[in-house]
């Protein structure tokens, strides 16, 4: 059976700046070994899937795979599904919005502009603060051993993915940082995280923070634009007054230093939530034709 299927970049201005995604838009009947056997195929950070909505209250069904396993949320996936899914006609936003359902639970994401200006943003799942590391944190001191501290301590931040965030004193020197990766790798096995995301300030006109967020289990990688290590960054500086820009809003600069250029949107809203967006770019349109493990 051909199924639609679509290749974009999220968080991105133009193809190749932020962080590819593929979509199959017609996965009903499609079982969770296939699934997986498509995101191992497409080698891409993750893969979607979209099926009709679950309940009258969402826009429609979203599963999330990496080419491991099955991810419970995630901000690029989220936001670059709802452009496929307004691109190829499926669902119109309600009052600005669309509600995706999956294992996060019915998530609303806010429209906002029309075609190459369009910008969605996901509100997250909500984070806390699960642990902020002493200067004597073994796995954190090694994992960020060299890098120049910044004004917040390090923090480990559960919003649906836990990451540990650390603030580096200044841009040039976060864009100039090699990861210890053996560091990284065991902070994120020791700690059930995801990795390190570091930031740090900038004087930049169009972002307020430059970030880097290295991957330590089970693979090792460097993320190009991550919407969750993000919104969880938002909701720490949010925790600690220490939000940049005006009225909670803020931009972050993100994957420069792997070949990417993305710009994603934070805002923390009046009631806490964080929202995580910005412009999605299609790359590929077409089908794919994949069998199911059953044969169909």
């Amino acid at each position: 059976m051909q199924r639609r299927f679509v290749q974009l970049d999220v968080f991105a201005d133009r193809p190749g700046a932020g962080n590819p995604l593929a979509v199959v838009l017609d996965a009903d009947g499609l079982d969770d070994a296939t699934m997986q056997a498509i995101a191992r195929w497409t080698r891409l950070p993750e893969t979607t899937f979209v099926f009709p909505s679950p309940s009258p209250t969402a826009s429609y069904g979203i599963r999330m795979f990496s080419p491991r396993r099955e991810v419970p949320f995630a901000g690029h996936p989220s936001v670059g599904t709802a452009h496929a899914v307004l691109q190829a006609g499926l669902v119109q936003p309600r009052d600005g919005l669309l509600v995706q359902a999956g294992i996060a639970g019915e998530l609303p994401l806010r429209v906002e502009g029309e075609g190459s200006a369009r910008t969605i943003a996901v509100r997250t799942p909500r984070a806390r603060v699960v642990e902020i590391a002493a200067a004597s944190h073994p796995q954190i001191r090694d994992a960020v051993e060299g890098l120049p501290r910044g004004a917040l301590p390090p923090a480990l931040v559960d919003g649906g993915r836990r990451w540990w965030l650390a603030e580096v004193a200044d841009e040039a020197t976060l864009r100039a940082a090699s990861p210890n990766w053996d560091a990284i790798g065991r902070l994120a096995l020791e700690t059930d995280s995801m990795g390190l995301c570091v930031f740090a300030r900038s004087d930049d006109p169009v972002y307020y923070l430059a970030v880097r967020a290295w991957v330590g289990a089970p693979a090792q990688f460097e993320d190009a634009a991550s919407g969750a290590a993000n919104a969880t960054l938002a909701a720490w500086l949010a925790s600690q007054d220490a939000l940049p820009g005006d009225g909670g809003f803020y931009r972050i600069s993100q994957g420069r230093e792997v070949g990417h250029d993305a710009i994603i949107e934070l805002r923390v809203d009046d009631a806490g939530d964080v929202w995580s967006g910005g412009r999605v770019q299609t790359v590929i349109e077409g089908v794919i034709d994949w069998p199911s493990t059953d044969g169909t």
